[in-house]
């Protein structure tokens, strides 16, 4: 990538958009990755600082109020948002920048930044799907239902994206991602990867 550009990946919860992008991450770099903030409690293992900012939902909202969020969302009853002016400087000093980020902001994104090159990533299927939110265990069963809820909408905006990936082998998934990244040139043809 020659110039600096806004990459993102969304897709439902539980399509593996966290896998992906720790793989993409290891291989390639020379992307820079802007750390969302959300008001979730951290899973096992995550880091604040390295996996997302938690913070809680007053901050969250003084954040919304002052407009240091390029664009925010709720989902699955919290809020998730990704600091402005980190992504600016980047992309303004020529570098690459990939969120990983739910539906509803990756639509903002595709208001305040067209040129972005936005990436759906879809299951196999909704039952590999609730297979996959279910093994991590975290979710309490409500959740796990709110989200599957919630997927059959996301999943049906899927071809508001430049490119429509299916996460059904990593190996390939990350392959067909690259391609994307590093060979992409409007217009791709959509759904072809």
């Amino acid at each position: 990538m020659e110039t600096g550009r806004l990459i993102v990946l969304t897709g439902p919860s539980g399509v593996g958009k966290g896998t992906l992008l720790r793989s993409l991450l290891q291989r390639h770099p020379e992307l820079y990755f802007s750390i969302s903030v959300t008001t979730r409690s951290p899973r096992p293992g995550e880091m604040d600082g390295k996996d997302y900012y938690f913070i809680s939902r007053s901050d969250f909202e003084e954040m919304v109020k002052a407009e240091k969020f390029l664009e925010w969302a709720e989902y699955a009853g919290n809020y998730y948002g990704t600091p402005r002016l980190q992504v600016e400087e980047h992309i303004a000093r020529g570098e690459s920048v990939i969120l990983e980020i739910e539906l509803e902001g990756a639509r903002q994104i595709g208001k305040t930044f067209p040129d972005a090159l936005r990436i759906f990533i879809l299951p196999p299927s909704l039952p590999e799907l609730e297979q996959r939110i279910r093994r991590r265990g975290t979710d309490s069963e409500e959740a796990i239902s709110r989200r599957l809820s919630r997927a059959g909408d996301e999943l049906a905006a899927a071809t508001e994206f430049d490119i429509q990936i299916i996460n059904d082998d990593l190996e390939n998934t990350i392959h067909r991602i690259e391609a994307a990244l590093f060979t992409y040139n409007p217009p791709f043809p959509v759904g072809e990867t």
